[in-house]
């Protein structure tokens, strides 16, 4: 067989899995933030935590409620990595500096999971399991939360309330990530995954590190993670062992993105508005998998950064999903892509990863388009626009605008004050072109909180410590505030009724419009940026 029909084989597994589980999944997720009844456990958390579960918050409440609990965990997180050295399981590595602990600790917080360090050598195993794992159950929840508070926006009338933000994050991490995460733990290991307290292991006299890995495979993938317990990430076959492991874990990568289209569209009391966002979300996501893969298939050095046990195909597969996403999680050097597949996979970020996105991310994010899609159509024909039966008035579409442009100002402005840093050449593997695209895709990776590294540059200065992580919270918090103040101005209206100027938000003519406005705003923003650095490149 062929590599490439075994590439075709395993997309055609991939996509079967999916539909199959895309119905009861998403009606489950829908279900979830929807019930009225608290389980037992969710009860005695919210006993703890003193929350009145019954009651609702408004949008600058809730939003209050996402800010305050995500600084709370990056601080918990950087006095737990600096306090290290007073941890068990620390094997000696002492604590994590200054600026590195800085970093991770909002990386890991704003989902984003960029790793400037080598996990086996800087972090143990205390910090690990009880402060990166920790992070990426509830950081996953929270973009779930903004999500869902979104979602209610659309659907409820004359009220200033959008849910309760302690009992989504309680009911995202107590009923779906906990509990998928359990089962596809034991599958990972199973399909060979490591799972050991143990430093490490003596092999033909060499010590190979080892971790308690398939736990936290898990919901670095469920949850678009992607921070690996292992430096080689995902193409190390601790993490990633074979064939069947490495699809199974793309399949967690896009489960819930996939999974919440049903949601949204069961929540909506409209599936075909779910169906239309998921089509849009796979025609981009795969079409760029068709240009990644054909890109690589056919340089000059193909095999060159590839993992051999996946090839090609899988590499593709694997490396475009990731981008795609928010995971960031990698079975290749993307850093050895050639310039037309590496910058597919930062054109991937560059539309705002809602193609289809992180978890909870991806659909606001294409909700958020999907107003600015209307608004234009609604300057063309002369008309206020609507979505679901509420007008996107002055106030809709600015927030949706901040929500947008959050991103490409932080990422540019990032990446433009770096690339004349007299100190950036010292740090960049390449120069030219492929130099420039590694900056670029440096910023794009935390701007959009995915995470993933062309591995060509050394980001370990001060400046890239902090604007990095600079870049990663605003890149995060600046949309998910837009989000949720939209999400409240939504909710204050009242339903307009359907007219013969209402446009169809559930066919072929919505589509083409969503996905065109995805395309139009990234070209717009990115495109001299690209042509300098891996368009060029391509075109050498």
């Amino acid at each position: 067989m062929s590599s490439t029909t075994a590439g075709l084989l395993q997309v055609g597994l991939l996509l079967l899995a999916l539909a199959v589980a895309h119905r009861p999944f998403g009606d489950h997720l829908a279900r979830v933030y929807t019930g009225e009844r608290h389980l037992g456990v969710e009860r005695a958390v919210y006993r703890i935590a003193r929350v009145d579960p019954d009651s609702e918050q408004r949008w600058s409440t809730y939003a209050l409620g996402v800010l305050g609990f995500s600084f709370v965990g990056a601080a918990l997180l950087y006095v737990l990595q600096r306090a290290q050295s007073v941890l068990p399981w620390d094997f000696g590595r002492g604590a994590v500096p200054p600026g590195t602990a800085f970093n991770t600790a909002i990386s890991f917080v704003t989902n984003t999971n960029w790793q400037s360090y080598v996990p086996e050598t800087t972090m143990g195993h205390a910090v690990q399991v009880l402060g990166l794992t920790v992070q990426n159950f509830v950081s996953a929840a929270v973009g779930l939360a903004v999500a869902v508070a979104l979602v209610r926006g659309f659907t409820r009338q004359r009220t200033d309330r959008l849910g309760n933000f302690w009992v989504d994050l309680t009911r995202g991490v107590v009923r779906v990530l906990l509990p998928v995460s359990f089962v596809f733990a034991i599958v990972l290991v199973a399909a060979g995954v490591v799972m050991s307290l143990e430093s490490g292991v003596d092999v033909d006299g060499q010590t190979v590190a080892t971790a308690p890995v398939a736990s936290q495979e898990a919901i670095k993938e469920l949850g678009t993670n992607g921070g690996g317990v292992l430096n080689a990430n995902s193409a190390h076959p601790f993490e990633n062992p074979n064939g069947w492991s490495n699809l199974v874990e793309v399949f967690l990568i896009l489960l819930i993105p996939v999974s919440l289209t049903r949601a949204f569209g069961t929540m909506v009391g409209d599936r075909r508005q779910g169906r239309v966002l998921l089509g849009v979300m796979g025609a981009l996501w795969g079409a760029v998998l068709a240009l990644v893969w054909a890109a690589e298939a056919h340089g000059l050095r193909p095999f060159e950064g590839k993992e051999l046990r996946f090839g090609i195909p899988s590499s593709a597969l694997f490396a475009n999903t990731t981008t795609a996403t928010s995971t960031g999680a990698v079975n290749s050097a993307h850093d050895s892509f050639t310039g037309l597949g590496g910058g597919g996979l930062l054109l991937n970020m560059l539309f705002g990863e809602m193609t289809p996105g992180g978890v909870g991310t991806g659909l606001y994010g294409i909700l958020v388009m999907a107003v600015i899609a209307l608004f234009l159509a609604g300057l063309m024909v002369g008309r206020t626009p609507e979505y679901l039966g509420k007008k996107l008035g002055r106030r809709e579409v600015t927030a949706a605008a901040v929500s947008i442009l959050a991103m490409p100002t932080v990422l540019l402005l990032g990446a433009g004050i770096t690339a004349v840093l007299p100190s950036t050449p010292a740090a960049l593997g390449n120069p030219g072109e492929h130099g420039l695209s590694e900056i670029l895709y440096a910023y794009a990776s935390a701007s959009n909180n995915n995470g993933s590294a062309f591995a060509g540059i050394t980001v370990t200065g001060d400046w890239f410590q902090a604007s990095l992580g600079v870049c990663m919270a605003l890149g995060r918090f600046v949309p998910v505030v837009a989000v949720l103040c939209l999400a409240g101005s939504l909710a204050e209206q009242r339903k307009v009724p359907v007219t013969a100027g209402t446009v169809p938000t559930t066919g072929p003519l919505f589509a083409t419009l969503l996905a065109g406005a995805i395309v139009l705003v990234a070209a717009l923003t990115f495109v001299p940026a690209l042509a300098l650095g891996p368009i060029a490149e391509a075109l050498l």
